[in-house]
């Protein structure tokens, strides 16, 4: 089964929790393992853009999610176990689960067809 893990880091203030070298070996790792699906790290915050339609139906573009949160998506993977509890210790591992961060685990929906 498919498991979306949410990478949520702590924003700024919190510090890094770890380094680029914690992360390639947690990739390496999910790799290795053959669980790896996909996966991504995004850009600073800063650089998003957020869209939405109004009641009109026209499109309203501003710059950014002004979430008034402590956490921040900074990437994500997808990987394929068999079940939620190797989901969740795989989640557990992940770099951006410390220090202020944390990982959402969730299954990825599938569609017959």
């Amino acid at each position: 089964m498919k498991y979306l893990l949410m990478i949520n880091a702590g924003t700024v203030d919190d510090g890094p929790a770890c380094d680029v070298e914690d992360w390639t070996a947690y990739d390496k790792e999910l790799r290795e393992a053959g669980v790896f699906v996909s996966g991504e790290s995004l850009t600073d915050l800063v650089t998003a853009t957020t869209v939405r339609i109004g009641q009109d139906g026209r499109r309203v573009v501003t710059d950014g999610p002004f979430a008034e949160s402590r956490e921040l998506l900074g990437g994500f993977y997808v990987i394929d176990v068999p079940d939620l509890d190797v989901a969740l210790d795989w989640a557990a591992r992940c770099p951006g689960a410390r220090g202020g961060g944390a990982v959402v685990v969730r299954p990825v929906a599938e569609f017959g067809g």
